[in-house]
């Protein structure tokens, strides 16, 4: 057929890493806002193995067992208050307010720097600086299963703008008393991300 462009094919994508895209883009759903009634009959329909004693299977089991009992109206009302306020938030969700503790340059320049080389930018319309916890780790879930990126590349965006920043985000989301299925979000988000620094650190 004259003119016609060759076929490009994206490869598949592997289990475990599907599986790695898939909970980030959770993490990033339920910091983003409140589960709607469609989220929550999701996470109750979720696979649970009570047979596995990681940490990190017990904080997920725990988080589905919280949304059976759950109301949407109720997560709402936590979310805005832990993460919108109508004053001051009680917990900022924008990694950079962790991370520039430990570092004199600007932790937002630089993530919008690797992005921007990575061909990403901020969507027009969306209120949310890149730097949100929802951002990156939907960030994440984007380099994972549409860039797929090398794990060197993966471990960067880790490294210098996800780990250190969401894990103080994550203590301070379970050490506020208005926090309560946060309180179980942040625990199983903070067992994933250890899990992703071990492996990462595998990689030298």
């Amino acid at each position: 057929m004259s003119g016609a462009q060759p076929l490009s094919f994206i490869p598949t994508l592997p289990p475990e890493e599907a599986a790695r895209a898939n909970l980030y883009g959770v993490i990033a759903r339920l910091f983003y806002a409140a589960p709607d009634e469609q989220l929550i009959s999701e996470l109750q329909l979720a696979n649970v193995d009570p047979s596995d004693p990681s940490p990190l299977a017990a904080a997920w089991r725990a988080m589905v067992d919280a949304s059976r009992t759950a109301f949407p109206a109720a997560l709402r009302d936590e979310h805005t208050v832990l993460f919108v306020g109508t004053g001051k938030c009680e917990v900022t969700p924008y990694l950079s307010h962790y991370l520039v503790r430990h570092s004199s340059d600007s932790p937002l320049v630089g993530l919008r720097q690797l992005l921007h080389s990575w061909g990403l930018a901020r969507k027009e319309g969306v209120a949310e600086y890149e730097d949100h916890v929802a951002g990156v780790c939907e960030t994440m879930r984007f380099v994972i299963a549409v860039q797929q990126r090398r794990h060197e590349d993966q471990k960067v965006l880790f490294d210098r703008y996800l780990y250190r920043g969401a894990s103080a985000f994550c203590s301070a989301v379970t050490a506020s008393k208005e926090s309560r299925f946060y309180r179980l979000v942040a625990n199983f988000a903070q067992g994933f991300f250890e899990v992703e620094k071990t492996a990462f650190e595998m990689l030298g």
